[in-house]
């Protein structure tokens, strides 16, 4: 997918919905533990549900792979079934990879290759050489950690350096990596202060927003500050979605939830 298609589909669904595919055994609704994948099972009746609400879809790699090899099975299959279904949603691995040389585009080939993801989280503490193999392939996007959502995300992103911190640093940074136009950025909700400082430097790329919901990070206030003229926004919402209702309805409540947040992002889409 292109970025010019991402921003089609935006347009088109009013919507720059992201829903985290977060599966936790622990919560899913019981009768769909009887079956003989209930991960996949339950990513399938949520992404029927939701898919004409949503841009995107996030698995966390950290829920398939605690599982093991059935967990990977659900993985695959649930990205297959929206590649095949939903060729139009825009799909994020959330591996948050980093590493050096051959080990970084190993990662990359796992998930944009094998697995076809359009893109995939990465750390970029190893710097340019953990980061570049990703952007080495086509049409692909690497979604960079820059201010995360979490306590301890202050303990280094905003420690001060020559006059400015450090997440503004590899914000910097990454711009002069090869390929970085396929550069986008993961901005927590939960600090929507920043986002002015942020757009100065990167006034074009896409950011990937948690924490709206269940984190507690506000909508209008991450739209008042990170919209950009070709949207630039994907605002992911994961438990207040996915686990509306534990029963037999989930499917239902989750497409409620999505519609709520999608019917906010029209309004203010509708207004620009």
């Amino acid at each position: 997918m292109t970025k010019e298609q991402l921003i089609e589909q935006i347009r088109l669904k009013k919507s720059f919905l992201c829903i985290g595919l977060d599966v936790d055994l622990d919560k899913i609704p019981e009768h769909l533990k009887e079956l003989e994948d209930p991960i996949f099972e339950f990513n399938k009746q949520i992404i029927d549900a939701t898919h004409h609400l949503t841009v995107a879809y996030k698995p966390n790699i950290a829920f398939y792979e605690a599982y093991g090899i059935k967990g990977w099975q659900s993985l695959e299959k649930t990205i297959n079934y929206l590649n095949q279904n939903y060729p139009e949603i825009f799909t994020i691995a959330d591996a948050k990879r980093g590493d050096i040389g051959n080990t970084s585009t190993r990662y990359a080939k796992a998930y944009f290759e094998d697995l076809s993801f359009d893109s995939i989280t990465v750390a970029p503490y190893m710097g340019r050489d953990s980061v570049e193999p990703f952007l080495a392939f086509k049409d692909k996007f690497t979604i960079l950690l820059a201010l995360t959502s979490n306590a301890g995300g202050l303990d280094f992103q905003t420690l001060e350096y020559n006059d400015e911190q450090l997440y503004q640093r590899v914000l910097k940074t990454s711009l002069n990596y090869k390929n970085s136009e396929n550069l986008m950025y993961v901005v927590g909700a939960t600090r929507p202060e920043y986002f002015q400082k942020i757009r100065k430097i990167v006034p074009n790329h896409f950011l990937l927003v948690p924490g709206v919901g269940a984190q507690g990070g506000s909508l209008q206030d991450v739209c008042k500050y990170g919209l950009t003229d070709d949207i630039g926004l994907l605002v992911n919402s994961s438990r207040g979605i996915i686990y509306a209702s534990n029963g037999t309805d989930f499917a239902e409540k989750a497409s409620e939830k999505s519609l709520e947040l999608q019917q906010e992002m029209k309004t203010i889409l509708d207004a620009q």
